[in-house]
């Protein structure tokens, strides 16, 4: 596949990516999906919180997503996105089977997850070390529940959890020395307060059963909640100078149609909503893939203008 020319490639085959590519295919638009195959819910068995689909594992709903959009004719294949470049009035996409060339682009390559360096932590990830308790606090619920600060913005975390059960254990190490304030809302909601740095998790049989710190204790928990720090996957675009939020919590700038500052390039997901659900993923990949229709549109019609004015 070297040198064909697309009216969209969407970089990444997510909730949002797939999202995309539906709205393209309903219009008839010829629409290439590369996947990388590493979606951010990977580790997780099944999704919550997703209307219609709740409890279902994140792998089926990608699956039945592929399916749909290959039905308007979108065609999907699994390779690694290496380069984006522009090329006169198209982008060249290079990846690992080839290059191709897009009039658009919808870029949904998410983010990865940099989790604390704790011995145990990784090996529990999605499982009973979790993120948000939108998506997994309610089958955690009512059981001894730990929260690990990696930042000062954690604070509305642990706050947060208390939702979900009466014995939440925060962490706050990483949170820095606690305002008074702060600490007699936590200790009046009967949040305990550890300010000792987390160094292990134990587990028994492959169920977590501890957190250890650094004074020798070992404090009791069922799940831990932790908020990891969201890197956007955007080296592949560099030579596109896509404007970035410098704002807390904000990937790549884009307007409500899910248009970037370049042109020809749509983003949706988690690039550009880093701590989004997969019902956000979905309506932000719907918007940006009716929006680089929209985009199409002009252009079909400007290059038609064009057409009949050379005669």
């Amino acid at each position: 596949m070297t040198d064909t020319l697309y009216d969209a490639v969407i970089v990444g085959g997510g909730t949002a990516g797939l999202s995309a590519a539906q709205m393209l295919g309903r219009a008839g638009r010829r629409t290439l999906v590369i996947d990388a195959g590493a979606p951010r819910n990977r580790f997780a068995a099944h999704m919550h919180g997703v209307l219609g689909h709740d409890g279902r594992p994140p792998a089926e709903l990608l699956a039945l997503g592929r399916a749909e959009a290959e039905s308007y004719g979108v065609e999907v294949i699994d390779g690694v996105v290496q380069r984006l470049d522009d090329a006169d009035d198209t982008i060249a996409v290079r990846y690992d089977g080839g290059t191709v060339a897009a009039r658009g682009i919808v870029l949904t390559t998410g983010v990865v997850d940099d989790l604390p360096d704790i011995p145990g932590l990784r090996e529990q990830w999605g499982r009973s070390v979790l993120h948000c308790p939108y998506c997994h606090g309610f089958e955690v619920g009512g059981q001894r529940l730990g929260v690990l600060a990696t930042s000062p913005a954690s604070l509305h975390q642990m706050e947060l959890i208390r939702q979900w059960s009466d014995d939440v254990t925060a962490f706050t190490a990483a949170a820095g020395p606690l305002d008074g304030a702060v600490t007699e809302r936590m200790r009046a909601r009967g949040i305990r307060i550890v300010d000792s740095p987390v160094t292990a998790l134990r587990t028994d049989d492959d169920r977590l059963i501890a957190a250890v710190t650094a004074d020798g204790a070992e404090h009791p928990i069922d799940a831990l909640f932790t908020a990891p720090t969201p890197h956007l996957q955007l080296d592949i675009a560099a030579g596109l100078d896509l404007a970035v939020s410098d704002q807390p919590g904000e990937g790549l700038r884009v307007d409500m149609r899910g248009a970037t500052s370049h042109p020809r390039v749509f983003a949706a997901g988690n690039v550009v909503a880093p701590f989004g659900n997969v019902p956000l993923a979905m309506g932000q990949g719907s918007m940006a893939g009716a929006g680089l229709n929209a985009a199409l549109v002009m252009d079909d019609a400007e290059r038609a203008l064009a057409s009949l004015a050379r005669g």
